[in-house]
């Protein structure tokens, strides 16, 4: 009988494992968006209320904006903002287009070269469009929006309770700081 090499059959119970996990989170319910979004309506400055931390975000201390605005071509001028430690305005510029057939509830979002995002409306306040929960298939980013700069505890929970039946770790999501710049 052939005995293995500890290191050989270690990445043979690693590779089993590494296996399980991705058929488990492949099995993770398809994320929902909301039916319908009026892109008139949507459009404007929005207030980032929470997210969970990325990369593209990593100078932002606080401030954080974005503001949406309907083009001729049917695309949408995309401007975020955000301040860094020392005050400095950080603004990066981009568009969206409406993947078709989303009720333009899903968009690709284009800040650089040929490379696109997934942004997805998985919850809004229909009524007055006051708050927007956005979130990435991916569920690796996520985003809580308010036309003012804080929200009321009561509809925040509300918020992300939304966020946690859509697969979201609510313990990820980290408060903006809307009080930068002083």
């Amino acid at each position: 009988m052939k005995i293995l090499h500890p290191l050989v059959a270690l990445l043979g119970a690693a590779t089993v494992v590494s296996v399980l996990v991705a058929c488990a989170t492949s099995r993770q319910t398809p994320m929902n968006t909301v039916t319908q979004v009026d892109l008139t309506r949507y459009a404007g400055k929005w207030y980032e209320i929470a997210s969970y931390p990325v990369w593209f975000q990593r100078r932002c201390a606080g401030g954080t904006t974005a503001e949406y605005t309907p083009k001729p071509d049917g695309s949408i001028a995309v401007v975020n903002t955000c301040y860094d430690k020392n005050g400095k305005l950080i603004r990066v510029e981009g568009s969206a287009t409406v993947v078709p057939n989303s009720g333009n509830a899903k968009l690709k979002v284009r800040f650089f070269g040929p490379f696109t995002g997934d942004y997805w409306i998985i919850a809004l306040d229909q009524k007055a469009y006051s708050w927007a929960l956005v979130g990435h298939p991916s569920r690796k980013y996520l985003w809580v929006l308010s036309r003012s700069k804080d929200l009321p505890s009561a509809t925040y929970d509300q918020i992300v309770a939304e966020a946690v039946v859509q697969g979201y770790d609510a313990t990820l999501l980290r408060r903006t700081d809307q009080s930068i710049p002083r």
